[in-house]
């Protein structure tokens, strides 16, 4: 195995780590016999009523993707007679141990709903639809529990499962949707929306896409996606970098499909069904735990497809997207859990073994030595240097351009996430500080797993704010509000507790010209 190979696993590794904190607790227990019971256009579902809001979990937007349907688009889900209980999340998708508590199942194409109360109400709600993270192989919509989004910022907020890994976005010849299921689970998701949330009093006519990392780039992609037009109305964009290159490991980004069904035959190979004569078949009767196994570290959507014509990146570039408002963003030291996470994994990075660390991620030599010599490495610095090297390469600057390539079109608010004491996400002790690293932002706008947040009174306030940008952006299509610090477009606005700034420029940006250079 490559050297850049045993980094990206501990890369995934670490995530998986960092994921497993936000496991799902146990269900919430009902407060009362508020109106629980709704009529959706499959069926009657019940869901269980809170302290000021209402959750229906675990409600079906597609039929179950098993037997034959392994491997296809999604199917509209048959209508149930009765009352469907909707007060338990749906299984989660099949994937490697770490988030999710529990087994998965592949009839997992299932979502969430949370809705504020508020009795009958003349005007319908903003929907936020939210995409979860996980490198496209982990991750479940229970883990986000958005109650504090819903009833602060009066939004319905929508949390979706997608198939992940070699279910989600395996490609092979012959196989319609290759590269892309995933992606049409989250359109099979957003027509769900457009149908039935006014069920639970939210206008399918005001729909944001939002999602981070993983989920970030899924909006990048859903925004360049010709199937997804009319599907949403805005777009938020947390640590997705949507300019992001496949060859540096830690950001996600799409894959064309030629290189993909390369990938996906060798795939068929190790489970065994590359000889046989209806390769597909055979797939189809593998069982999961195998194809769970035999998946690479990487995963990816595949352009070139019906779904994704194009890469996403060049469609942003080329200008050829959704015009909707956009709020795109990222954290201020977003590459340091990684190199965490390296580093103690057992590759110190020091001035001697500095120039070998980068040449394992930029083959290159010119490339590896420009990089030495832009990010040096002092005596205690390594890890500090690593993070800055991952967090400018593979989100800072991408994000930075995809903000300037958006803005060109659409209106755009850019963020950075600036709480260098952001709450650790494991229990691990770090090599070094790791100020406001890749993920953090999430437990201000979520409960994760449904634990409460374990934050400071500043950093509250540096939460409602965040929820107060997001909402109101996904009401008006503007975050700006007199009770909050002004967020004018064309700037960045730095999130930190009781330090919310606007300025022109990221911190984070300074490296930008170089990586632009470096290509």
């Amino acid at each position: 195995m490559s050297t850049h190979r045993v980094f990206a696993t501990l890369a995934l590794a670490l995530s998986a780590v960092l994921t497993a904190a936000w496991s799902t607790a146990p269900p919430a227990r009902s407060t009362g016999p508020a109106d629980t019971t709704v009529r959706t256009h499959d069926g009657l579902v019940r869901g269980a009523a809170h302290d000021g809001y209402r959750t229906f979990e675990g409600i079906p937007y597609a039929a179950p993707p098993v037997g034959r349907r392994r491997w296809t688009e999604p199917h509209r889900p048959a209508p149930w007679p009765g009352i469907r209980d909707a007060t338990r999340p749906g299984s989660a998708c099949p994937q490697p141990t770490g988030e999710v508590v529990g087994g998965t199942d592949e009839d997992c194409l299932s979502l969430n709903v949370t809705t504020p109360d508020g009795g009958a109400r003349a005007r319908l709600r903003p929907v936020i639809v939210w995409l979860h993270g996980g490198g496209f192989t982990t991750g479940a919509g229970s883990s986000y529990d958005a109650h504090r989004m819903a009833t602060r910022g009066g939004v319905v907020v929508v949390t979706v499962n997608y198939r992940l890994g070699a279910l989600g976005f395996l490609a092979h010849s012959g196989l319609p949707g290759s590269g892309t299921f995933g992606l049409a689970d989250q359109q099979a998701a957003l027509r769900w929306v457009r149908v039935g949330i006014g069920a639970f009093g939210g206008d399918a006519h005001n729909v944001t896409l939002a999602g981070e990392s993983a989920g970030g780039f899924s909006v990048c992609a859903q925004l360049a996606s010709p199937a997804a037009a009319g599907l949403f109305d805005r777009a938020i964009i947390d640590s997705g970098p949507c300019t992001g290159r496949p060859d540096r490991p830690f950001a996600p980004a799409a894959i064309p499909l030629a290189r993909a069904r390369a990938e996906g035959t060798d795939f068929a190979t190790r489970v065994g069904c590359g000889s046989a004569h209806d390769a597909l078949a055979c797939l189809r009767r593998v069982d999961v735990t195998r194809l769970l196994a035999a998946q690479g570290v990487d995963q990816q959507p595949s352009f070139s497809t019906p779904l994704l014509p194009g890469d996403p990146a060049a469609a942003i570039i080329a200008g050829r997207f959704h015009r909707v408002p956009v709020i795109i963003g990222n954290n201020h030291d977003e590459g340091n859990g990684w190199a965490a996470g390296i580093m103690l994994a057992g590759h110190p990075v020091t001035p001697e073994t500095w120039p070998d660390v980068v040449a394992a991620f930029f083959p290159s030599s010119a490339r590896a030595k420009a990089v030495v010599r832009e990010y040096p490495v002092h005596r205690t610095d390594g890890g500090p240097v690593f993070g800055a090297v991952i967090g400018d390469a593979d989100f800072a600057c991408p994000t930075a351009r995809a903000g300037s390539l958006l803005a060109a079109h659409t209106p755009v608010w850019r963020y950075e996430f600036a709480d260098e004491h952001a709450p650790p996400l494991t229990p691990n002790t770090p090599p070094f500080p790791l100020g406001a690293p890749h993920a953090s932002e999430l437990p201000y706008l979520f409960d994760l797993g449904g634990r409460p947040r374990d934050l400071t009174a500043a950093q509250l306030r540096l939460a409602d704010a965040m929820i107060d940008y997001w909402t109101h952006f996904a009401r008006d299509a503007d975050p700006d509000r007199p009770s909050t610090p002004h967020w004018p477009r064309h700037t960045v606005l730095s999130l930190a507790p009781d330090r919310i700034v606007p300025t022109r420029t990221a911190r984070s940006r300074h490296h930008c010209a170089f990586w632009d250079t470096l290509g």
